[in-house]
């Protein structure tokens, strides 16, 4: 089934509208973050909101290189992790990243430098979510092929990220985005057997938690947030983030439970990932942009994703008419 269109738009402007909601209160407290959801966000206020001197609308890193991942993907006719080195390593030289991973930037500038793309990837133990949360345009570049998804989720992500739980938790983020444009009704644990099937080839732990969280998709969020947020973790590990922090394994599983409790509602999806607190901006900007791409374009608040902006660039017109640029790429074969 060749998806609708709308469907590669809802993926990168609910993407980036996830990431622009986040962004606001990243890094803060679960209390915070609770406050923003039901008063600032749910009480209609999100456009009166801003970051320092960013205006409401802005969106970070997050969404930069899922942007930067899919003009590739158009500009060079198909997938190629070298084109798509080269615009990481371009974006950081200009110095127009927003919010900056330190993982993705260390690579940055060994591409810079020369390094291999095969090769600059930050090695283990770091494990942030880097690669991960780049990787929703995947998943509209390989919906029909999970062997050629499974690989680019993974290329893409060693560019930057050497460590196995980053790929397989691209591979997890770009396989829900292919299986939610699908329009079927959302099983939950059918659901997230795919992604650990798939994921299993990068990090067996990782599949393992994956289908952990089938049974943490029916808990209450401040009680799923308790197991979600340990995941993947050694029992004494001690962190200073509040919430779910950048951890690649407990920021996609919970990107993953935001988007499982509400399949078909954008806006709460969206809303869970923020309230609990921590690396925010990700978390729902991962949870955006597989929720948008069940939900298409026309689910999505077009009166925020108006707002949509990097550094007044690149907004919610120009994201719309990448994504149908890559739809009529992957299903006709035709380039802008």
């Amino acid at each position: 089934m060749i998806p609708d269109p709308d469907r590669f738009a809802g993926c990168l402007v609910g993407q980036a509208l996830g990431d622009a909601l986040g962004f606001v209160v990243e890094g803060q407290s679960p209390q915070v973050c609770r406050s923003y959801v039901d008063l600032t966000v749910r009480g209609g206020r999100a456009e009166l909101a801003r970051r320092g001197t960013f205006p409401f609308g802005q969106y970070s890193d997050d969404t930069q290189l899922a942007r930067e991942l899919l003009r590739s993907y158009v500009d060079r006719g198909g997938f190629e992790p070298g084109d798509y080195a080269l615009r990481i390593a371009l974006l950081f030289a200009q110095q127009r990243v927003v919010g900056r991973g330190k993982a993705t930037e260390d690579a940055a500038k060994r591409l810079a430098a020369g390094v291999p793309w095969t090769e600059a990837g930050t090695p283990a133990p770091a494990a942030g979510n880097g690669s991960a949360m780049r990787a929703g345009p995947v998943g509209l570049m390989f919906f029909d092929d999970a062997v050629a998804l499974c690989r680019a989720a993974h290329d893409q992500g060693r560019i930057t990220h050497a460590d196995p739980r980053c790929s397989a938790g691209a591979v997890a983020v770009a396989g829900a985005v292919a299986l939610a444009m699908q329009g079927r009704p959302v099983d939950p644990r059918r659901f997230l057997d795919y992604l650990a099937t798939w994921a299993a080839a990068r990090d067996a732990g990782f599949a393992a938690d994956l289908r952990r969280l089938a049974d943490w998709v029916v808990l209450a969020p401040e009680d799923a947030v308790t197991f979600i947020s340990r995941a993947g973790l050694p029992p004494d590990h001690r962190d200073m983030w509040p919430g779910i922090s950048p951890f690649v394994v407990g920021s996609v599983l919970w990107s993953l439970y935001a988007f499982l409790r509400h399949p078909d509602d954008y806006m709460a999806a969206v809303c869970t990932a923020i309230a609990v607190g921590g690396d925010v901006d990700t978390t729902a900007a991962m949870t955006g942009a597989i929720a948008g791409a069940r939900v298409g374009l026309a689910g999505i608040p077009a009166d925020l994703a108006a707002h949509l902006t990097d550094q007044g660039d690149w907004g919610r017109a120009e994201l719309v008419d990448l994504a149908r640029a890559a739809w009529h790429l992957k299903t006709e074969g035709v380039r802008p």
